[in-house]
This record gives C-alpha cells, sequence and structure tokens, in this order.
C-alpha cells in the first residue's frame, strides 16, 4: 500500500544522510511496524560521506563501497526510498508532508535529518570552473576532476576537511596553498597545541599555509580557467583550482516555517524530540544536550548522528534507551590519525602527555581538575581510555532543553 494513503504508524523521514538512513534501518531493527519513506534530496541512496575527502578521493574505493547497507536492502525491510525528491512544507495540524512533486505524504513520526551545507563565500570570479565546495558526492566528483588536471589546489578555510582534502591532494601530487583568516589552524575545534602539531605535520609535505589572510577576489586568465587568487593585502598567490572550506550551516528552513527554537541549530531533546508533538529532529541540522556539557551543542560528526538515530529510533518504538556517549571525532591526515573524545572547548586546563616529536602523543583537557576531552594523535589507547573515563564522570541525563513557549505545539 502507498504509505501517502497508509497514515497508521507512518515514519516519514526527510534526509537521507547518515542520520536519517541509519534511522530508517534502526527502526525496522527496532519493531517498528509501520510504513517507512526517506526522503533524499541526491538521486542517490543513503551513502557514506566521509570517504568522500580521503580514499574515494584518492579512487581508492568505489561506489558500492561507500553504501553502508547493501544494495537492495531497504527493499528487504519495506523501507521506501525518495531520492532527489525535496519536502516543501510541513503541517503539523494535519500531519502531512508536501514534496517538489505536488505528491503528499501523511506521517504519525516526522523526522527531519536534513544536515548541514556548506557556508557560501561570494567573492569575484567565483563562477568559474574549477571552484568546489564538498559536501555531496557530485561535489566530491567535481574535485575529484579537478585534482586529476591541477598543479596547485587553493584550499580557502584551515578547518578539519580542508586540512583532510589538503594530504589527499598531497598523495595525488597536487600543490597545495591553504588560505586561513585566524592566526592559527582549528580555531575554534582543537587546541593550541594540536593546531600547531597539524601545521608541522602539513608543512612537512610541503604545504603552504597563509595565516590572516583574506581573498578578495578569484582570477582567471579567460572565463573558463583560474590562475590565481587576489589577496586582500593586494598579494597574488599563483593557483589553477579552489576548494572553499570555511564551515557549514544547519539545513533547518523547515523547522524554521514551524516556528522551533532553530538559534544556529533545532533545538531537540536527548532523543531529538522538538517542541512539536510527533516532530523528532536528528543530525548536524540539530543542537542538543551532551550528558555532562552544559547547554545545547550543535555537532558535526558521524558518531554524534548515529548516536542521535539510535535514540530516536528507541523513542520511537518505545524500545530501552542506551546509555548516552561521549562525543568523538576522528580525521585521518597523511599517517596520522586524530581521535578527540569529548569537547575541547569546554576544558579550563590542559596537559600533555608524550612528545609531538615522536607523531604519538595526547592532549588531555580537565575542567575543574577532572578529565572532560582528549585529543590523540595516533595513540588510540590514550583516545580508549579517555572515551572511558569521561563516560564515567559524565553519566548524568541531561534532560531536555528549554524551548521558546512561541512554538507551536500539536495535539
Amino acid at each position: 500500500m502507498n504509505p501517502a494513503q497508509h497514515p497508521q504508524g507512518h515514519a516519514v523521514i526527510i534526509g537521507a544522510g547518515h542520520a536519517g538512513g541509519t534511522l530508517a534501518a534502526l527502526l525496522r531493527q527496532y519493531g517498528h511496524p509501520g510504513p517507512i519513506t526517506v526522503v533524499g534530496g541526491e538521486d542517490l541512496p543513503p551513502y557514506l560521506r566521509p570517504p568522500l575527502s580521503r580514499a574515494w578521493l584518492q579512487q581508492a574505493m568505489g561506489p558500492d563501497e561507500l553504501l553502508p547497507r547493501p544494495a537492495g536492502a531497504s527493499a528487504d525491510q519495506a523501507i521506501a526510498l525518495r531520492p532527489g525528491m525535496r519536502a516543501m512544507a510541513i503541517e503539523p495540524g494535519s500531519r502531512q508532508v508536501a514534496l517538489n512533486d505536488g505528491s503528499v505524504l501523511h506521517y504519525e513520526h516526522l523526522v527531519i535529518a536534513t544536515g548541514s551545507a556548506p557556508r557560501w563565500l561570494v567573492l569575484p570570479g567565483d563562477e568559474r570552473p574549477g571552484i568546489t565546495y564538498l559536501r555531496t558526492m557530485e561535489d566530491a566528483q567535481a574535485l575529484r576532476g579537478h585534482l586529476q588536471t591541477a598543479r596547485c589546489l587553493a584550499i580557502i578555510g584551515g578547518g578539519y576537511a580542508g586540512l583532510e582534502i589538503a594530504s589527499t591532494a598531497r598523495k595525488l601530487g597536487v600543490q597545495v596553498r591553504i588560505i586561513e583568516r585566524e592566526g592559527r589552524l582549528l580555531t575554534r575545534s582543537a587546541s593550541t597545541q594540536m593546531a600547531a602539531h597539524l601545521l608541522q605535520l602539513h608543512a612537512g609535505q610541503g604545504v603552504e599555509v597563509h595565516f590572516n589572510a583574506a581573498v578578495a577576489a578569484i582570477q582567471g586568465d579567460s572565463p573558463t580557467r583560474i590562475t590565481a587568487l587576489w589577496m586582500a593585502d593586494g598579494s597574488r598567490l599563483e593557483c589553477d583550482a579552489v576548494l572553499i572550506g570555511v564551515g557549514a550551516a544547519p539545513c533547518m528552513e523547515l523547522a524554521q516555517s514551524l516556528g522551533l527554537d532553530c538559534a544556529d541549530g533545532i533545538a531537540v531533546d536527548g532523543e531529538g524530540r522538538t517542541a512539536m508533538n510527533g516532530i523528532y529532529a536528528i543530525g548536524d541540522a540539530t543542537r542538543r544536550p551532551l550528558a555532562g556539557y552544559p547547554g545545547l551543542h550543535r555537532l558535526e560528526s558521524v558518531p554524534s548522528a548515529l548516536e542521535q538515530a539510535r535514540r530516536a529510533a528507541c523513542a520511537i518504538t518505545g524500545s530501552e534507551l542506551p546509555a548516552h556517549e561521549t562525543p568523538w571525532f576522528w580525521s585521518d591526515q597523511y599517517d596520522t590519525r586524530l581521535q578527540i573524545a569529548g569537547l575541547p572547548g569546554q576544558g579550563d586546563q590542559t596537559v600533555l602527555r608524550g612528545n609531538p616529536a615522536s607523531g604519538r602523543f595526547a592532549v588531555l583537557h580537565l575542567r575543574g581538575g577532572q578529565l572532560c576531552a582528549a585529543e590523540c594523535v595516533n595513540s588510540p589507547g590514550e583516545f580508549m581510555a579517555a572515551r572511558k573515563a569521561i563516560a564515567a564522570t559524565h553519566c548524568a541525563d541531561p534532560g531536555f532543553p528549554t524551548l521558546p513557549s512561541k512554538a507551536p505545539l500539536t495535539p
């Protein structure tokens, strides 16, 4: 039966990324009896995104290896995929979602898993081919094509994504220049010790990094060819391809249209519930409580998306909730694996364990003398020990966030 004609128990998931795709599979695993529909904006089934900046970009893995589940698994579990579709409007009173093809889905449970999108940087000359962002498979295909012919890639932004792509480009023999407007790498997401180590790592591979720098324009000798970046200080940096990586913004237009709290992310509780009955939100688009860390936090990470998917699936199906997880992240650059447990920015003291010159060390972050985060380089043992230690002290339920009274509540 068409789910649009059979709303009883129908779970509609808007977004087919890590969070949405995993949630659909878990709902079936946990015994959800009703229809499940996943609406995705790309003409592809859910796929793994982290390899796009690393193995896939180097052509070290094929398209099938990007699929988290075997082809046909969704059909076997009676999960309806609607690729290439966008949700245009939500009507909470009648519990309907209008799609861009004019069709309507009725729901009992609605989950917004729309993720995030690259922050756009408007520059003179940005219409030229050879300029890419990296978020989707289409972006990765374009970037891979540029790296096959480019001599020098300019990366605007010194965040983790940019550093990973710099590593990949150097492995492919492409010269790399990183332009960072701040005075160091990873200003908002890493300690000064870690930023200094990664700078040294990339410099050792021949990467140029320009700090306190701003791009004024992208130059070319024709409408289809890039030749350089014109900098705000009047200098010129030669390049023939450009990647822009200046952060990502949550995709929350649908939630905003409902009047929900969307201050830098859709506010949700520990199970992904919004202030509106029957509507959840999970993944990069959300701002959520974390055990042991005050306030609400927006995390752009696969582990966070998967945890939210598990907890939302339990809430929808009435299953027993798992324990809250310590947030964690990872980044692979050259032969270096960085693993982070907890939130480094929450600490008030750092302790260095090991010697960065050896390529194996950890930066421990303490708050009030208690471990709250650890940045570990090629130290999986330290990372696992830190995760366990942080989880042991951050065990309280973070509770439901304070949501604005203006958000309309459905019966």
